[in-house]
């Protein structure tokens, strides 16, 4: 198998070729690998797990060394962009920063396809899960997990009325974990529930097979629940339902995950609610994995909203336990798959978790007090309700009486739960008694099976009566490419040809070449206003199908954010574009060690008749990261200092540098100033020996270096450029006098 190249896009022609006979490589969940006691920087780390081979860290990492550490959390990120192709690009920007667990959301409504489909059609709401689109993105997820150096777990669901075919496929193709809960299917697809069982029990008897780990969906009652922080003792009723079913089925308990979500988002006093229900739940499944997952419920469009709320979910995990942690976006708000905002989701996990490393070291969650009596209120609750399904006659009549999803507390119920039909639904009538001599050669397979009348040795492994199924030989899998003319991904590339093979540039959301840009403006008047000026303004900028996807009021009547998404109608040519060479910097530590042995002083100021001081004070100021802080000794003059002092002031301090700063450009000033400081050091005989140095907003650092400067500095410049241009100035000066 080819090897990635980290600078290099993923050609996604290479995944597609020759598919039809590439197989995973392996099969089967991987958890994190603990690495206890981890040392990284000058940091102790105490919950981390192994690091990646690559990987991008947080953009404060640039101040240790670039370090990135790994929780011991498996991170989720959640694709459903309805393109397959593109998703395999944004599951290798998620690896890379630190996602091993990528979910792919399948397309709305195929809970209700009764078979397989086949080909790669573009999905509404999801990805159709097609072998092909599930083998390509297997494929391109085994060369990635070899770029980064960690497994990499590839999920979907397994539900709907063809499960058990679905199962099979994800067993035959590596997909290594999946959502299965017959009761997702009977509450919110109206699936038959004998048919959901029915299918569950041969789904997860599959799935214990392969090896792959799965995830319930009891979560989606506190985000179907009017009031869903009323629901967490059914919460636990639906875990318990589907934990002991697939326990007893076959599956392996350390193999069983608990999706569970806090069910309070601020303004509520989430904390307070949501910590007691996250402590019954894990004590009362203390054998079962956790994946914790954000809430999304109480979620609008705003990423700040989403991320406070993700942060608090996190602390949750942190407080408990999290053997999974989801990630969730914004884009459940905004309905935009951007792939952007899925890294920063991986990357807020990833955040929370470093800067919590170590936390319940030092804090423990108090034995009294309201914390354990509402544990001990809910675990109550949840066994109350488990006795009353019992005497109610089961599963499926409490189902029927509406018992779930009701808002009220329970035992109180307000009669707005979800009724099902046992003898009703999708399905309805689709199950048949098994005849007497029922024989299924197969691998994976649930219940009775009758194989020993043919050959005694077949009762545990009934597929050698057939040479093998196609789980221990996948050559006898039928592999179908396409079978839309109009609706496949072969058409989708050459529509995207252009960008791929004429250096062109255009930006995107969630698809190559979509053209999506997001803007974020103020606009001073109230919310509807707001909106509509918003949409003309894009409209005037030539912006494609404009859209207001959040607005946040800041003053009923003075003012909304607005932030907007709308599609350019024009791509940049790569080879067009003058890009400067990128600027050379040297380490701080480098840097430090340079002043420490030889020290170095400057003198600086804002010159002509310019009063402005703040991007002078950044540049030299240590609270700002200036170049003080690397032993550099500063003497700022202030404001419109003089050519002539500023000069003068450098030959009575014996400076080494001079730094001039300059914002007003009207008549090229700012370049004029820079000639005459160069000409007046000649003039007075120091140039040789100091360096002179210029910076501000309008500065171009060629123009500069063409009017005496050493270096110039324009926009966007820190300290560390001018320090390494310092310190690089003078070795070059030091050699040009040894020279000599």
């Amino acid at each position: 198998m080819k090897q990635l190249n980290p600078n290099k896009k993923i050609d996604i022609h290479e995944i597609l070729d020759n598919l039809e006979n590439y197989h995973p490589r392996r099969k089967g969940w991987v958890w994190r690998t603990p690495a206890p006691n981890a040392k990284m920087y000058e940091f102790d780390y105490k919950d981390m797990a192994e690091s990646l081979k690559n990987s991008i860290p947080l953009p404060s990492a640039k101040y240790f060394e670039n370090i990135d550490p790994q929780g011991l959390s498996t991170i989720t990120t959640e694709i459903a962009s309805g393109r397959f192709e593109d998703d395999i690009r944004r599951m290798r920007m998620a690896a890379w920063h630190g996602a091993d667990h990528i979910m792919v959301i399948r397309t709305a409504g195929q809970s209700h396809f009764e078979g397989l489909i086949e080909g790669t059609p573009q999905g509404t709401g999801g990805i159709p899960i097609t072998r092909k689109q599930v083998r390509a993105q297997r494929k391109a997820l085994d060369m990635i997990e070899d770029e980064v150096g960690r497994p990499i777990n590839y999920h979907s669901y397994i539900s709907g009325i063809a499960g058990p075919e679905i199962a099979v496929m994800f067993a035959e193709e590596g997909v290594n974990g999946a959502h299965q809960d017959p009761q997702y299917n009977v509450l919110y697809r109206n699936i038959n529930m004998i048919r959901s069982f029915v299918d569950a029990c041969e789904s997860k008897s599959v799935m214990s097979w392969a090896g792959i780990a799965q995830i319930d969906g009891a979560h989606n009652a506190n985000a179907t629940a009017r009031e869903a922080w009323k629901v967490m003792p059914e919460l636990m009723v639906q875990h318990a339902i589907n934990s002991i079913f697939s326990y007893k089925v076959g599956m392996k308990k350390e193999n069983i995950c608990l999706s569970t979500v806090p069910p309070t988002a601020p303004p509520a006093p989430s904390m307070f609610l949501d910590l007691p229900y996250a402590v019954a739940l894990r004590e009362f499944f203390s054998e079962y994995r956790m994946r914790a997952q954000q809430n999304t419920k109480y979620m609008e469009a705003s990423t700040r909203e989403a991320t406070v709320t993700h942060v608090l979910n996190l602390l949750i995990s942190k407080l408990t336990s999290a053997d999974i942690q989801s990630t969730i976006t914004p884009d459940e708000g905004r309905n935009v798959p951007w792939h952007i905002y899925n890294i920063e989701a991986v990357d807020t996990a990833k955040q929370t978790f470093q800067g919590l490393d170590g936390l319940m070291e030092m804090i423990e969650l108090k034995e009294g007090g309201p914390l354990r009596d509402k544990v001990r209120e809910l675990k109550e609750r949840a066994v109350l309700f488990m006795e009353e399904i019992i005497e109610t006659g089961g599963y499926f009549q409490a189902v029927e009486e509406g018992f779930f999803v009701d808002s009220g507390e329970y035992p109180e119920r307000n009669g707005d739960g979800i009724s099902r039909k046992i003898n009703g639904g999708v399905g309805e009538d689709t199950v048949y008694q098994r005849d007497d001599d029922y024989m299924a050669p197969v691998t994976a397979h649930f219940g009775y099976n009758n194989v020993a009348q043919y050959d005694e040795a077949a009762v545990e492994n009934p597929a050698i009566l057939i040479d093998g199924t196609t789980f221990e030989h996948p050559e006898k899998i039928v592999f179908i490419d396409e079978l839309d003319e109009y609706d496949n991904v072969y058409l989708r590339l050459e529509e995207t040809k252009w960008f791929r093979d004429n250096n062109q540039i255009k930006p995107e959301a969630e698809w190559m070449g979509d053209g999506t840009i997001l803007m974020t403006m103020m606009i001073p008047e109230s919310s509807r206003i707001a909106e509509f000026a918003a949409l003309e303004i894009a409209k005037q900028m030539n912006l494609e199908d404009p859209e207001v996807i959040n607005k946040e009021v800041m003053q009923n009547a003075e003012g909304t954010r607005i932030e907007l998404k709308g599609r350019v109608p024009f791509s940049i040519d790569k080879n067009s574009l003058v890009i400067p060479p990128e600027p050379k910097l040297l380490s701080e530590e480098e840097i430090r060690s340079d002043i420490e042995n030889k020290k170095m002083s400057i003198v600086c100021g804002t010159v002509g008749e310019d009063e402005h001081s703040v991007g002078l004070r950044e540049i030299i100021d240590i609270k700002h990261g200036g170049i003080e802080k690397y032993g550099i000794e500063v003497h700022y003059l202030g404001t419109s200092v003089p050519i002539e002092k500023l000069v003068d002031a450098a030959i009575e301090l014996d400076a080494d540098a001079i730094l001039a700063s300059t914002i007003i450009s009207h008549d090229d000033i700012h370049y004029k100033n820079m000639k005459r400081i160069h000409d007046l050091a000649i003039e007075k005989g120091v140039r040789e020996r100091v360096m002179i140095m210029a910076g501000g907003t309008q500065v171009v650092p060629e123009l500069a270096m063409k009017n005496g400067m050493d270096a110039g500095f324009g926009r966007g410049s820190k300290g560390i450029h001018v320090a390494t241009a310092l310190v690089e100035r003078r070795r070059e000066m030091a050699a040009e006098y040894n020279e000599n």
